[in-house]
């Protein structure tokens, strides 16, 4: 398992350090914030591509987009790409910035007069989604990419990931007991994460928005971000964004929306779009295994942040 170095680093006022293999919350030193930015920031595997998709439709007006998503809206805290490089490019940006981050919202500067779009996801689809994930990944060429980008600093500090089990009940268990800290986010990374988000629920920058509501009622979860994001849009613009914002539209165009496609990292970009649905928990869990799993949950956080990161609103 890996584990994070937790350190305290200056911005604007004192934030926690939050690092491990993959990312490292400190790339957010030298960002200089403008008024209108939109930051999207969600646990992994908790629907960030796709809101990524929706603000960059409402933004840029078009569902056609003339370079990767990942340069849209950048990954700041992702060490395969030079941190000079990321802010020059958000920098030379002229539309209205979209900037992904999955760091606790106490590990990055916050600006009130940007906006913060918070998504959850129930945490057992984080699970399946992550493992398939995990398996997508190609380690190699992740290394290679963070090499170029960053050089070796800090991989030897990360324990390497112990050999996964075969089987998925197994693998499923280690994420929800496993420590926090890790490349592959576990339950507690998770929770923390939602936990800062939830603090903010009431601040006026802030926008919380949910998995299951938005297979609920894309058009709809779309015209509440449209509003919250102050771009007027048709009904018909709407419905164009709703049926390019699909699971399957976007796994489509899996290779312009998956992130990181110039460095090889996934075996397959198609993939990334796994299944895109709720509920395959369920053939993992049966009774007992859910008691276990509340109980878990339970020693995270409180009941009502529990029940939102779960079900959502609709």
């Amino acid at each position: 398992m890996n584990v994070a170095v937790h350190e305290t680093i200056q911005f604007v006022t004192e934030l926690k350090r939050y690092r491990n293999l993959v990312s490292d919350s400190a790339r957010w030193a030298g960002f200089r914030y403008r008024d209108d930015d939109i930051v999207i920031c969600t646990p992994p595997k908790s629907g960030t591509t796709w809101m990524q998709t929706l603000c960059a439709m409402l933004v840029l007006d078009t569902i056609e987009f003339d370079r990767p998503l990942t340069q849209i809206s950048p990954y700041l805290d992702m060490q395969t790409a030079a941190v000079e490089d990321t802010l020059a490019a958000l920098e030379a940006q002229r539309h209205r910035r979209i900037i992904k981050t999955h760091t606790p919202l106490d590990g990055i500067p916050l600006e009130p007069r940007a906006t913060y779009v918070c998504v959850a996801r129930d945490p057992r689809d984080v699970a399946i989604s992550m493992d398939n994930h995990v398996a997508n990944s190609d380690d190699e060429a992740f290394l290679k990419a963070r090499s170029a980008a960053v050089g070796s600093d800090g991989v030897t500090e990360f324990d390497q990931p112990a050999l996964s089990s075969a089987d998925p009940a197994e693998r499923f268990w280690a994420w929800a007991e496993g420590d926090a800290g890790g490349a592959q986010f576990t339950l507690v990374d998770v929770m923390t994460q939602l936990q800062t988000v939830w603090d903010h629920r009431t601040d006026p920058n802030f926008a919380l928005f949910h998995y299951s509501d938005l297979l609920a009622d894309l058009p709809g979860q779309l015209r509440r971000l449209a509003g919250i994001l102050g771009i007027d849009v048709t009904d018909e613009r709407i419905a164009e964004y709703s049926a390019a914002g699909t699971f399957s539209a976007m796994k489509r165009r899996a290779d312009k929306l998956t992130p990181h496609v110039e460095n090889g990292i996934w075996h397959d970009h198609r993939n990334f779009f796994h299944a895109g649905t709720s509920g395959q928990w369920r053939d993992l869990l049966d009774d007992a295994g859910l008691r276990r799993y509340r109980d878990r949950v339970a020693q995270l956080v409180g009941p009502e942040l529990a029940a939102w990161a779960h079900d959502g609103v609709l």
